[in-house]
């Protein structure tokens, strides 16, 4: 008589399926959800002179200045968001088991080297500066949109349209066919994005000791002549 599954090992199989199912499936959603927060990236940065101009015009400086700081929050909020959001492409087991794109913890640490570009620098003062973390943002939107576009999401398209050449294009722009270029790739991301911290952590530091130095160099001489006054 063959093997007949308890409710138990019934009711498991089921949880365990649709568990796998649902993190598959929000994976692969934020993977196609995140071209959209690129693609806003891209156009609140770019879009900054036009904002600029826009604003010069405006009567009002109250309103002026509310319209920057929105932009600014908005901007970098997004920023943000969309690296955060890329931290999948940091697990090496989703790496391994999901369909990813190849370059996208690349993406992932040039949208943070763009960030950290605005941190140490003055972006919108700084011509140069802008144009370093415009052209950080650009590479790493290329790294993602490549990748997803013409390998992930061309899964879907017929076998008939597909040659041989173009398909051995899909399945090495995707982490879970291609792991020998996956991993490396994920793991040198990671480094680089602990590279990035650790900078960020003793510019940081340097930062505030600098300030607490000027700090106490303006409050000596007042100090002083107290001292001297008494």
């Amino acid at each position: 008589m063959p093997n007949q599954l308890s409710p138990t090992d019934v009711a498991n199989a089921i949880t365990q399926a649709l568990v796998q199912g649902g993190s598959q499936w929000l994976i692969l959603s934020l993977v196609a959800f995140l071209p959209a927060l690129w693609t806003t990236i891209l156009l609140l940065h770019i879009g900054r002179p036009y904002l600029t101009r826009v604003l010069r015009k405006s009567g009002l400086r109250f309103g002026a200045d509310v319209w920057w700081m929105s932009y600014v929050l908005m901007r970098d909020a997004f920023m943000l968001a969309t690296f955060v959001l890329s931290f999948s492409f940091f697990m090496p087991n989703l790496v391994a088991s999901q369909p990813l794109p190849l370059t996208g913890s690349l993406a992932a640490l040039f949208l943070l080297l763009a960030l950290v570009v605005k941190l140490v620098r003055k972006v919108d003062d700084d011509l140069g500066a802008y144009r370093l973390s415009t052209i950080l943002l650009v590479i790493g939107a290329t790294f993602y949109y490549v990748p997803l576009v013409l390998s992930v999401e061309a899964n879907s398209l017929p076998t008939t349209f597909a040659s041989d050449g173009y398909a051995n294009f899909v399945h090495f722009f995707q982490t879970s066919q291609n792991l020998a270029w996956a991993w490396p790739l994920t793991y040198l991301s990671m480094a680089g994005v602990l590279a990035a911290g650790a900078f960020v952590f003793f510019w940081s530091i340097n930062t505030a000791n600098r300030k607490a130095r000027e700090v106490m160099a303006k409050q000596t001489p007042t100090t002083a002549a107290a001292a001297a006054g008494d």
